[in-house]
């Protein structure tokens, strides 16, 4: 018994056993708590931001902004709603009362037989205008006039050919700019549907039916539909 062990106790009852002794953690640090607490928010916000996404895609107001965003930069205003006071005015644009109406644009390709066309020729070179005239009665176009360019396109058509038409003969122009290669079509002021074919100084002959009938073919593809979110 030590002399340190108080008198009428037994030092047995003060002894330590066993191997296994408590271990000391540090601390919790108070940042670890604050990132895991900003951690948190930002996850929540995360998740609420992309469940109203998901909702305005399966409702249908996506597509409200993307068309409102993809709308014309030309600046004109949108048509107004049926229900807007202003529905019922005349646009700003609008014709005068007693001015001539415009000329509708008819964009439609129509069969040759419906196409009347005027074959010039703008170059020094004799018999371009009757021989072209010729071909293209042969593929079924009706020819009106035949003759020399007008004094404004004479010895000016630096191409193979230059394709005139009004609004009203875009349809029938489209069709004629297939006929030949590397030809331009320009849109001029008159009011019926008759298309001029001036002759340029680089043609040589009309393109056979086959490469024709390919460039018709290109000229009519109808453009891709944009993708939902892209202009």
């Amino acid at each position: 018994m030590s002399m340190l062990t108080p008198r009428g106790l037994k030092g047995k009852q003060y002894r330590v056993t066993g191997n296994a002794y408590p271990r000391l953690g540090r601390p919790p640090r108070r940042g670890r708590k604050v990132a895991l607490g900003l951690g948190g928010v930002l996850v929540l916000t995360l998740v609420s931001v992309g469940g109203v996404q998901l909702y305005d895609v399966f409702t249908g107001k996506h597509k409200d902004a993307t068309a409102q965003a993809c709308a014309p930069a030309s600046g004109k205003p949108l048509a107004a709603p049926e229900d807007s006071p202003s529905a019922g005015a005349p646009s700003a644009g609008a014709p005068a009362a007693g001015a001539p109406a415009p000329v509708p644009s008819n964009t439609a390709v129509p069969q040759p037989a419906a196409v009347k066309v005027n074959v010039y020729n703008a170059t020094d070179k004799s018999g371009l205008a009757a021989r072209t005239a010729d071909e293209l009665r042969k593929r079924g176009f009706v020819v009106d006039k035949v003759g020399n360019a007008p004094a404004a396109l004479d010895k000016k058509v630096p191409g193979t050919a230059q394709i005139l038409s009004g609004p009203g003969g875009l349809g029938a122009a489209t069709l004629l700019l297939s006929q030949v290669a590397a030809a331009t079509a320009t849109e001029d002021t008159r009011t019926d549907a008759t298309v001029d074919f001036v002759i340029g100084d680089t043609f040589s002959a009309l393109a056979d039916p086959t490469q024709a009938a390919a460039a018709l073919a290109e000229l009519t593809k109808p453009s891709p539909s944009p993708e939902p979110g892209h202009c």
